[in-house]
Parts: structure tokens; C-alpha cells; sequence
């Protein structure tokens, strides 16, 4: 079996060694038919490519792995998405799920994991590491006794914005990145203030942190 696969990791170390992995896999095989840095290129790279699976990290800069993979699933429905990271807070894990990813491997049991990952990805099922299991489970029961879900009140082009001002971008750059006005930029920036009731960057920075938008780490 030949899988087409995209690796999308901000750190060029963590690339090479997922390719180095692949050669270990025996009789499935990998074409890696591109690299990303960040998560607006992989979505770029992937209607372009039309890889079977995406191998997605989650802290990347210009747009996370999140945004990523909800364009991705958007726009590329038969692609693949494999989770890679060394996150396993509750949030990040329960929007991946929600989102349909067919994989959520941690970067700690890599090795153990990440083929059966991408060998459930092409049988159409889902592969999780035990510990992102563990999670779920307890999530789902959790939600049982209380139904009531801590939702972000963002949407996903808001949290993409937020991203941009976290990360030090201006108005005029993130109007360029994302081809809009500088002043739908302006108004956004005051929406989500709004929503969060937060009135300055410093504090919009800390809660995109808290949210896994980013983490500064680039």
C-alpha cells in the first residue's frame, strides 16, 4: 500500500525524523509529497497535492493546526487528517474528534503509533493513542452528568484573526495574509473583543494562548 502523505510540523527535526520513521513501516509504503511549516501552507499544499493523509501538528505559526485541519476537512474531504503532537489537553483533543480526524497520535509514543494511525486512516477508521483515548472516554462521561459544553464563542476566521494579532502581526500584515481590508481586520479585532469582553493585546494574547490558538514557540 502506497500512501501519499503530507508532514506539517514548524520544526525541521521533527519533519526529517517522521520521514526517517517511514522507512522503518515494512510493507506500507510513503510518498511524502510535500512539507509544511505552518498551517496556512499545509492547507495550500494540500488542495494542490491531494495527499491521501495529512500528518498535522498543532502549535504552528501564521494558522494552527486546528484552523488547519477545519479547512482541510472543508475543503479537501477525502484527505486524511492524522493528529501529531505533544498536546493532550481536553480542548484540543475534543475539537480534533468533533472535526473528524482520523488520527491522534502523541509525539511521546510516536513510534508505537503513528503507523497504526495512518493504516486506520486508510481503512476509513480511527486510531487513537491510549492515552487520547483515556481522554475521550472520560470527556464522554463527563458529559453525561453535564451536558452543558464550554464552547468557544469565537468563529473559526475569528480565531484565526486572534491567532494573527497574538503573534504580533498588524492590521495592515494580517489584511494581507488573509486578502482582506484593513478595516474588516479593525472590525474584527473589535468583535472578538467584544465577545470576550477583553480590551487589550496583551490579554487577547494570553487567552489565544489558553486556547491552544498559539504558543508563541516559532
Amino acid at each position: 500500500m502506497m500512501i501519499k502523505t503530507l508532514i506539517v510540523d514548524d520544526h525541521e527535526i521533527v519533519r526529517f525524523g517522521i520521514r526517517s520513521l517511514f522507512q522503518t513501516f515494512g510493507e506500507l509504503q510513503v510518498e511524502v509529497v510535500g512539507e509544511a511549516d505552518n498551517g496556512r501552507t499545509a492547507v495550500e499544499m494540500t488542495q494542490q497535492e491531494n495527499p491521501d493523509v495529512v500528518i498535522m501538528d498543532i502549535s504552528l505559526p501564521d494558522m494552527n493546526g486546528m484552523e488547519a485541519t477545519r479547512q482541510i476537512r472543508k475543503s479537501c474531504p477525502k484527505t486524511k487528517v492524522v493528529i501529531l503532537s505533544m498536546h493532550n489537553g481536553r480542548r484540543y483533543v475534543r475539537e480534533m474528534v468533533q472535526m473528524g480526524v482520523s488520527g491522534y497520535v502523541l509525539k511521546s509514543s510516536i513510534f508505537d503509533d503513528l503507523q497504526n494511525a495512518m493504516l486506520s486512516a486508510m481503512k476509513n477508521q480511527v486510531y487513537l493513542s491510549p492515552k487520547i483515548a483515556q481522554l475521550i472516554t472520560e470527556d464522554y462521561l463527563a458529559l453525561l452528568n453535564n451536558p452543558q459544553r464550554d464552547e468557544s464563542p469565537l468563529s473559526g476566521k475569528q480565531k484565526e484573526i486572534l491567532q494573527l494579532i497574538a503573534e504580533g502581526k498588524s492590521s495592515k500584515e494580517i489584511a494581507a495574509i488573509m486578502q482582506i481590508g484593513v478595516k474588516a481586520v479593525e472590525s474584527a479585532r473589535h468583535r472578538i473583543m467584544d465577545k470576550l469582553q477583553i480590551d487589550n493585546v496583551a490579554d487577547l494574547t494570553k487567552y489565544a494562548i489558553q486556547e491552544g490558538l498559539t504558543s508563541l514557540d516559532f
